[in-house]
């Protein structure tokens, strides 16, 4: 009996290994391939009044360009922000569910804030960024001392909420084909902000900002938060905890943060897609938050 199961837990640390090294070697082969990804049909941008494929084919009528809403608009899609309508806290402040006048279910961010033209200017910015994989930015708004993001509402939330939510019926919990479609999609937005020139750094990625659509389709959420946020704070930089294990600890700047940066990033993504654990809760005190320290213990 005991030698049966020895021989079952073998296999099926064989197998992990296995999946481990083809979930990176996928990695390596879209990262490295992102300069011919990004001449594809899928991967487009915005282009002034309407969005431009990367082959320059021309706007297309498929989408609207970046609007600008009034709080009342918003207020009343949120049913005034109401509590039946939070969803939670993210990176830029807190997270609404709502629906618009025609019918367009909306994920309204919400933050304090003056008014200020670097926020405009960076919000439009980064409405010119599309493409299939990444959460798109709808509008928004900034009035009565709120700064607001409109975006796409993703209805089955954040992945990290599928792996290690110990409140979720295990009935459901992901299957290996699907983690694999999840991980390609996110590496397949990454790449797309990395092919554009100049590069896009998302500087924050992690597992809950990878979000998944009705039909799990996976997209990458925050794009350009990092550099938003520095703008609009007063000017000061982005601080992150070093218990960030999300972190390259090699580049300890933000300011310095390049496509490596986000790679480090996706690994540790991918290292949680695999296990369904947050890899901080096992790094140890002692490591000081590093994977790169945990790693060699």
């Amino acid at each position: 009996m005991s030698r049966s199961l020895a021989v079952i837990a073998g296999v099926a640390a064989g197998g992990l290994a296995l999946v481990i090294i083809g979930l990176f070697f996928l990695w390596f082969y879209i990262f490295k391939s992102r300069a011919l990804s990004s001449k594809t049909s899928e991967t487009v941008e915005w282009n002034r009044g309407g969005r431009m494929s990367s082959t320059g084919c021309g706007p297309s009528g498929d989408q609207q360009s970046l609007r600008q809403f009034t709080l009342q608009e918003l207020e009343l899609a949120a049913k005034n922000f109401n509590e039946s309508n939070y969803v939670g806290k993210g990176t830029f402040g807190l997270v609404y569910k709502g629906l618009l006048l025609d019918g367009t279910l909306v994920a309204i961010k919400r933050r304090l804030g003056y008014p200020m033209q670097e926020f405009v200017e960076e919000v439009r910015s980064l409405s010119k960024i599309w493409h299939r994989n990444l959460v798109t930015l709808i509008g928004y708004c900034q009035e009565g001392g709120c700064q607001v993001l409109v975006y796409e509402y993703m209805p089955n939330g954040s992945i990290s909420s599928h792996l290690y939510d110990t409140r979720r019926d295990p009935t459901v919990r992901l299957e290996f084909k699907q983690r694999l479609s999840i991980a390609i999609g996110a590496a397949k937005g990454l790449s797309h902000l990395h092919s554009l020139v100049p590069p896009v750094i998302h500087k924050g990625f992690k597992t809950s900002n990878v979000l998944v659509d009705e039909n799990f389709v996976a997209k990458v959420a925050d794009t350009g938060m990092v550099k938003l946020l520095q703008k609009i704070e007063d000017g000061d930089p982005f601080q992150t905890s070093e218990s960030n294990v999300f972190s390259d600890p090699e580049i300890p700047n933000l300011e310095e943060l390049r496509e490596a940066g986000d790679v480090y990033s996706f690994g540790v993504f991918l290292l949680e897609l695999v296990i369904g654990r947050e890899v901080a809760q096992l790094i140890s005190h002692e490591s000081a938050g590093s994977l790169a320290q945990w790693k060699c213990t």
